[in-house]
């Protein structure tokens, strides 16, 4: 039996999403687990998706980055599916489709896993170097703090005899923003 997964990151990204499932069904995959969901966050539809395969079954993904967020990740799936009797099919490596049923496509996709996961740590470090850049010339500041734009207010609500809780939800901050408030002594301004 073929089972599909995909994976997009963000709810924004439906074009994605919709585009790999219409390729794992043309591959024509019996059963697709499908999520919006960050690769660092818990993956619900890959849990059930490993767990819902059998011995002789195969998983269909359309990239490898898709399915793991690491070479080490990728690997380690591969070999558990691979100890559990169980392909794993990756359909977009570079036009050729990969199934680690063979030794020669088990071999492809440890090289390009590798070398995806090193395209992935120059892209960080270019960005970490543009926002270096950014700062030293005083164009990058960062998010802007909600909370402490809002702390004179939230003090004063609170000193009214209102409750954390609906002040937090009247000011849409966290219930903790708001404690984390009343604890900090007030900054006197001249």
């Amino acid at each position: 039996m073929l089972i599909g997964y995909a994976r997009t990151s963000t709810s924004d990204q439906k074009a994605g999403l919709a585009a790999q499932e219409r390729d794992l069904r043309a591959a024509g995959v019996d059963k697709l687990f499908s999520e919006q969901v960050s690769s660092v966050a818990e993956r619900a539809a890959l849990t059930a998706c490993l767990a819902f395969l059998r011995e002789g079954d195969a998983l269909v993904v359309t990239k490898p980055d898709r399915l793991a967020r690491s070479t080490a990740e990728l690997l380690a799936i591969e070999a558990d599916l691979a100890r559990r009797g169980i392909g794993l099919v990756v359909l977009s490596m570079g036009g050729e489709k990969l199934d680690t049923r063979n030794p020669t496509s088990k071999l492809m996709l440890t090289i390009l896993a590798g070398v995806a996961t090193w395209e992935r740590e120059i892209m960080l470090e270019r960005q970490r170097e543009g926002i270096a850049k950014a700062k030293a010339e005083g164009k990058y500041r960062g998010r802007k703090p909600t909370v402490a734009n809002q702390a004179a207010e939230i003090r004063r609500r609170l000193a009214a005899g209102e409750k954390p809780t609906h002040v937090a939800r009247d000011l849409k901050v966290a219930r903790s923003s708001v404690y984390r408030i009343i604890g900090q002594p007030e900054i006197a301004t001249a």
